[in-house]
């Protein structure tokens, strides 16, 4: 249990507050790989962040909003799709409006 707790603590973002994985994994490819082969880790709006440990996770940086997760979504799924043709599909389910 140490060594998969140590292995998750060193690739997962567990420092900051997050949703976890934010987005499904395309076929053929992975999520995180497309989002850090895009150059967007660090990338923030308002409070939510894409994780320099982890490009698929947004960790919540500084007070982020629902609307700050969703518009960083959106960006995410622009950039991967003008760069590479791939839809990013969300892991996360959105509650209300």
């Amino acid at each position: 249990m140490k060594e998969l707790t140590f292995l998750r603590e060193s690739k997962q973002p567990l420092e900051f507050p997050s949703c976890g994985s934010v987005f499904k994994r395309p076929e053929g490819h992975f999520a995180g790989k497309l989002i850090q082969d895009c150059n967007l880790q660090g990338t923030r709006i308002g409070g939510a962040e894409i994780s320099m440990k982890h490009a698929g996770f947004i960790v919540n940086v500084d007070h982020a909003t629902a609307q700050d997760y969703m518009d960083l979504i959106q960006f995410i799924q622009q950039k991967v799709y003008d760069t590479f043709q791939v839809e990013l599909e969300t892991e996360v389910i959105f509650l209300g409006e």
